[in-house]
């Protein structure tokens, strides 16, 4: 830091922090992983998708799909798809249908 006494400046204007984008949930491997959590959550089991290459767009449409073929709730949050339900084999199935190469991870 500089010793300088500037108290207040209005040469930039407002400062606006930089609000970072939407990761993307891109795993190194390139393997979709399903986890399966309930933390948080009153006990309710929610499959959480992570690891998809795709812009923030086509994961809603894809959360869409999921839930229409599923019959259940979900949303799309920090470049993960959580889907409410806990039938894993079925999102896997679904997923590898759409050319996807995908792990069940976590218990």
């Amino acid at each position: 830091m500089h010793d300088s006494k500037l108290v207040y400046s209005t040469d930039g204007g407002k400062i606006q922090e930089k609000r970072p984008e939407m990761s993307r949930s891109v795993c190194k491997d390139g393997i979709v992983r399903i986890h399966r959590e309930t933390k948080g959550r009153k006990g309710k089991g929610v499959s959480i998708i992570q690891g998809l290459d795709l812009d923030e767009k086509s994961l809603k449409s894809l959360c869409t799909e999921l839930k229409k073929k599923c019959g259940c709730g979900g949303a799309v949050k920090d470049g993960a798809i959580e889907v409410q339900t806990d039938d894993r084999e079925k999102l896997r199935s679904l997923l590898e249908q759409k050319q996807f190469t995908v792990k069940l991870a976590g218990g």
